[in-house]
């Protein structure tokens, strides 16, 4: 089965390489980048909450980093990060996601993130498969590709 049966919508990773050159890296660039930004909108919300905050910080990192996800996403289908790093999500229809795809991958990423296990075959999968899809993306059947100038 060749690229194209899969996901005739999307770029072929034989034919248009430049779409997934480089995108793995730069994910790994724009989860840091996204890790540090939430951690920055966890601040504000430790000082308003008295310091109590840090009790459940390992929970409002969680709730504040899904919030974040899905909203950015849901706006063009990238994160801030992803945005710096030029790189965007696309459906299987090569659409931008909508919310309730925003939701599904981050959904998706969070039970990745939660069973340590998962994330690491997700990470194996994005430097292994064609087209640099994580687990979430291949059940979802999207993919992140570098944003179209």
């Amino acid at each position: 089965m060749y690229a194209t049966d899969a996901y005739p919508n999307l770029p072929d990773p034989m034919v248009q390489p430049e779409f997934y050159d480089s995108v793995t890296i730069k994910r790994g660039l724009a989860w840091l980048i996204d890790a540090a930004l939430i951690a920055a909108l966890l601040v504000p919300v430790v000082v308003m909450t008295a310091f109590i905050g840090l009790f459940f910080l390992p929970f409002l990192f969680f709730v504040t980093g899904f919030i974040y996800r899905v909203a950015t996403i849901t706006g063009r289908s990238a994160t801030w990060g992803m945005r710096l790093m030029s790189i965007e999500f696309r459906d299987s229809r090569g659409e931008h996601f909508d919310f309730s795809q925003a939701f599904m991958h981050t959904l998706g990423y969070t039970v990745s993130m939660a069973i340590f296990p998962l994330q690491l075959i997700s990470i194996a999968m994005m430097f292994l498969t064609e087209r640099g899809q994580g687990l979430t993306d291949m059940l979802l059947g999207t993919v992140a590709i570098n944003r179209r100038a």
